[in-house]
């Protein structure tokens, strides 16, 4: 009786410890990840069973957005919570600031072993170590799809044979293998897939050659937008980049031409199977090592991407297509039955929300928010409005200013002048309950004057949520202005 007694007191030690035990972090970022690039989201062609199967165990959010869409201020978002104007990190060119506090760096002072593997791409040229990992593996700049130099935290750097995708999934299990069981640990995987110019393993090349492509309709509708789109058609991004240089004349619809463009949507898809190759092989490794449900996976991309929409390839503009990104969670401490989640989520939001998740002390002053209660029960304050904020870059002068507000039904766009005069033509308003696609700019239309007002106000109104004076929108904040930032968040 005495042994019986003991046997069953171990095995309640045992499932008390393993119920409370602080659960992993596996965060996997993709670059330039459009969510219909992925069957969870809808693709018809691109077969991606691994990602999949994350969204049905787990949470996949409909309507994920960037706050600025591009990389390096939306990453230093998904780290710190904050807008790109708090937290510096404006442009592709900017190192995330040392000081200020990201969510891995409070995990690992709060136990955790942390790494990152991959593309960080905030310092375009620096490769070492950043603050709160102890271990990071990344290189200078985009890296290449084959054969990339890697900085083995910064303490040597060589070329690692192989293909992009293939070598940090080698790199970040390597580093997880060494891992205690009795340590909680947060990984990053920084993919390069599927930024450009797009590089299938040999495997993939083919896989979608019978795959039609047309241009989106969009890419020919710019009759209703402002001048500046059209403008734009000669620059280098307007024209597929370096690749499609020769290409004077854009949108192209000869046949040459849209079977160029088939081939970069080709290209892209590529990418995302090698991705989805990696997931796969990830969690096939937590399942045999049994941390699968001990493990938070979060698939999510650090921004959208225009193919072709409104006549441009590229990202920055507050557009759907360059707003939108999938985000799948798979938690069992979160939630133990698949769901969807379809109020509008951000990549402010995912610092907070894995904070909690880990248990572990939030961030202050931040602009995100837990969607934790809104998974496990609802949330009746969610919120139904956001701002997004991008601005001007001398190195690439296609897009200019861009502030844009978005409800659950509509979207206001205007574009600041560097001198704060007012342009009536430079603005686009969308109904997106009627017209997902926007294809249809409303912003003159008369019986909607009153509701762009509105939407004006409340763009006002979200910026100075975050220490942002519509008035002036002066950028970026001095580090006095940061420091004094309200409490209040983008509902």
């Amino acid at each position: 009786m005495t042994r019986l007694l003991a046997l069953l007191l171990s095995s309640f030690v045992l499932l008390h410890s393993s119920l409370s035990a602080k659960p992993n972090v596996l965060f996997i970022l993709c670059d330039d990840l459009r969510p219909d690039a992925l069957g969870c989201y809808g693709s018809k062609h691109v077969k991606t069973p691994n990602i999949d199967r994350l969204a049905s165990e787990g949470v996949r959010f409909a309507n994920t957005f960037c706050t600025t869409s591009l990389c390096s201020p939306s990453r230093a978002s998904i780290l710190s919570g904050l807008y790109a104007h708090a937290h510096g990190v404006t442009n592709n060119f900017t190192e995330y600031p040392a000081s200020m506090p990201s969510f891995p760096g409070l995990l690992h002072d709060a136990g955790y072993a942390t790494a990152y593997f991959g593309k960080y791409h905030m310092g375009e040229d620096n490769d070492e170590p950043r603050p709160g990992f102890d271990r990071f593996v990344t290189h200078k700049g985009q890296g290449k799809y084959f054969d990339t130099e890697w900085s083995l935290h910064g303490k040597e750097r060589k070329v690692i044979k192989g293909y992009y995708t293939t070598v940090v999934t080698d790199l970040a299990m390597d580093w997880l293998k060494q891992q205690s069981s009795d340590k909680p640990w947060c990984a990053f995987i920084g993919h390069k897939a599927p930024h450009s110019f797009y590089t299938p393993e040999p495997k993939y090349e083919h896989v979608f050659d019978d795959v039609r492509v047309p241009y989106p309709a969009t890419a020919f509708q710019l009759d209703d937008k402002p001048a500046w789109m059209k403008q734009r058609l000669h620059t280098w991004h307007g024209i597929y980049g370096p690749l499609f240089e020769w290409r004077k004349k854009f949108p192209d619809d000869r046949p040459e031409a849209v079977k160029d463009f088939e081939n970069m949507v080709h290209g892209y898809w590529g990418t995302v199977l090698s991705v989805d190759d990696s997931v796969g092989r990830i969690r096939q490794w937590l399942e045999e090592t049994k941390q699968l449900d001990n493990t938070i996976i979060v698939f999510m991309g650090d921004n959208g991407l225009l193919e072709g929409e409104h006549g441009m390839v590229d990202k920055r503009t507050a557009h759907e297509a360059s707003l939108r990104i999938p985000l799948v969670v798979r938690a069992p401490q979160l939630t133990k039955e698949a769901k969807t989640i379809e109020q509008q989520v951000l990549t402010v939001d995912m610092a907070p929300s894995l904070l909690e998740l880990c248990g572990a002390p939030a961030l202050e002053k931040i602009h995100g928010q837990s969607w934790v209660k809104l998974v496990q029960g609802g949330d009746a304050n969610w919120r139904t409005s956001w701002f997004y904020h991008y601005n001007y870059e001398k190195q690439f002068p296609y897009t200019p200013n861009v502030r844009a507000v978005r409800t659950d039904r509509w979207k206001y766009i205007h574009y600041p002048h560097g001198d704060g005069s007012p342009d009536k033509h430079m603005a686009e308003f969308y109904d997106l309950k009627n017209d997902p696609g926007e294809t249809k700019n409303l912003i003159h239309d008369p019986k909607l004057s009153g509701t762009i007002t509105e939407l004006k106000a409340e763009l006002a109104k979200l910026m100075l949520a975050t220490g942002l004076n519509a008035d002036t929108d002066k950028m970026p904040m001095d580090e006095g202005v940061k420091s004094e930032l309200p409490d209040a968040k983008i509902r």
